[in-house]
């Protein structure tokens, strides 16, 4: 091993330990808010659906980002440390808060079990949903297609995520608005997260990918 091989590890350790940190906490960011903004249906052309999937449908972007920059290792360390932590802030801001309104930190010695059912549906939908979506787009991002990765891990990722999500979580749930209608919202949460992916993301994901590669493209002139 050369010399300037040494001396640039420690640099090399240090870009990829401040690169995973920030990657995870954007990640617990958006479970965190998602996980929230789940709890509050908004009628869309007609249809219910919830804020969350206007925030949610960032993670596939991130994830598919990290495998095509950085490998698909680091993509599921990203999961593995972010997702115990984004659900116990999740369950937190969820009992604290309720219908955008702040509730009182009492409410948290008493067991809610309509958000903890959401808690439980969200880890089991994260950690199956990102681990497909990065196993299907560390498969396809070797095309020279650039956006075929991106976009059939939407439609995959997003498809699993949405119906393992409502199902766990709003299936004979004790809010009976929800339990009444968790298909319909399950649906449209899904047809509008690739609606939003379609014609948001995946062009953002695009220009995000240009920067990023004509940055690392920079640094190793």
């Amino acid at each position: 091993m050369s010399s300037s091989t040494l001396s640039t590890t420690p640099i090399q350790s240090i870009r990829y330990s401040r690169t995973l940190f920030w990657l995870v906490s954007l990640h617990i960011f958006i479970i965190a808010i998602s996980n929230y903004l789940v709890q509050i249906p908004v009628g869309l052309f007609g249809f219910i659906t919830t804020w969350g999937a206007v925030t949610f449908p960032f993670i596939f972007l991130i994830t598919d980002l990290t495998v095509r920059i950085f490998g698909q290792n680091l993509a599921r360390r990203i999961i593995f440390f972010a997702m115990l932590p984004a659900l116990v802030i999740s369950y937190y801001f969820s009992v604290v808060f309720s219908d955008g309104q702040f509730v009182g930190h009492e409410h948290l010695l008493d067991f809610n079990l309509f958000v903890f059912r959401i808690v439980v549906a969200s880890f089991s939908a994260y950690v199956v949903g990102q681990l497909l979506d990065i196993q299907v787009f560390n498969k396809l991002r070797q095309l020279k297609t650039w956006w075929i990765a991106p976009l059939v891990s939407t439609f995959i990722g997003n498809l699993v995520d949405s119906f393992c999500f409502f199902a766990i979580a709003f299936y004979k749930s004790p809010d009976p608005f929800m339990a009444t209608h968790w298909i319909e919202i399950g649906a449209m949460d899904y047809l509008f997260k690739i609606v939003m992916g379609v014609l948001i993301f995946l062009p953002l994901y695009g220009v995000i990918l240009a920067q990023l590669q004509k940055i690392l493209a920079g640094k190793e002139k």
